[in-house]
């Protein structure tokens, strides 16, 4: 067998593999889209669920998604992004960094439920915030954290040392030099971390399940300790509990997810392409 037959093989058996992965969800993708499309009206978007879930809207659900969203991530991206910082800049390379390196790692792997499980523990009963839009949004962050945490650490180890010592001979305090000479050149790579967080955080149920989402609101909330309704558990719920719903009320609520954190990604997609142009390097 010559190369050039090998190299066509090794191309095909690549492209197969490609298409494995990319196929099956283009297919759920292109099934959700087209049994959810004629869902989406704006009495379906900005309305109250009605006749018990069976007919209105699922604007507390978006909103509520959303609340929970922000809140997770204005936790997490600061904490994530300064524990980066110290990881990277300031700890020495010894045993315990190691361990702490190894067990953020493997955080990353916990089911949801087991932060759920965490969450109801500590801010629910513990820190008694209750069942409420602030239990939800930090079980969210400490779940989305490693994912930060290690993307912000492969940013901040990706910027090359000279940009270091030109600034530290400069007179550059270790401070400095962080702020004005890694962290806009990490920021790229810190935005993806983001984006796969925002991702996690929105799609996830299990930890809101314990934590925040409620079954059915009839107003919105109006504070951080009050509970909300979110996308994940409503579609949950409306999926198993609502006997006889339509399904196009299922599938609509799905793409409406769907469609959300894509909206969201991009955004972050948007920021982080920015921050990429700045870079001279």
């Amino acid at each position: 067998m010559n190369a050039r037959t090998e190299q066509r093989i090794a191309f095909g058996f690549l492209l197969g593999a490609t298409l494995l992965v990319v196929m099956p969800v283009l297919i759920i993708l292109a099934i959700i889209f087209l049994k959810g499309i004629s869902a989406l009206n704006l009495d379906f978007l900005l309305g109250f669920p009605e006749s018990g879930m069976n007919a209105g809207g699922i604007l507390p659900a978006i909103l509520g998604t959303l609340y929970l969203v922000f809140g997770a991530v204005a936790f997490a991206v600061p904490l994530g992004v300064l524990s980066a910082i110290y990881l990277v800049e300031y700890s020495r390379d010894n045993a315990i960094s190691r361990l702490i390196r190894l067990a953020i790692v493997n955080l990353a792997g916990v089911p949801s439920v087991v932060y759920g499980l965490f969450g109801l523990g500590i801010f629910v009963i513990f820190l008694g915030f209750g069942v409420s839009i602030l239990s939800g949004s930090l079980t969210l962050g400490i779940m989305i954290l490693p994912v930060i945490i290690t993307a912000s650490r492969e940013a901040l180890e990706s910027v090359p040392k000279s940009f270091r010592l030109v600034s530290f001979s400069l007179g550059a305090s270790r401070w400095q030099t962080i702020r004005h000479a890694v962290l806009p050149h990490a920021l790229p790579g810190i935005m993806t971390g983001t984006i796969l967080g925002l991702g996690r955080a929105a799609g996830e149920t299990a930890p809101i399940l314990f934590t925040v989402a409620a079954f059915y609101l009839p107003a919105l909330p109006e504070s951080v300790f009050d509970q909300t309704m979110a996308l994940p558990y409503h579609l949950y719920v409306i999926s198993t509990q609502v006997p006889g719903i339509r399904e196009d009320f299922r599938f609509g609520t799905a793409l409406v997810l769907l469609l959300l954190v894509l909206l969201l990604n991009l955004a972050a997609i948007i920021l982080r392409y920015r921050f990429r142009k700045k870079k001279k390097w």
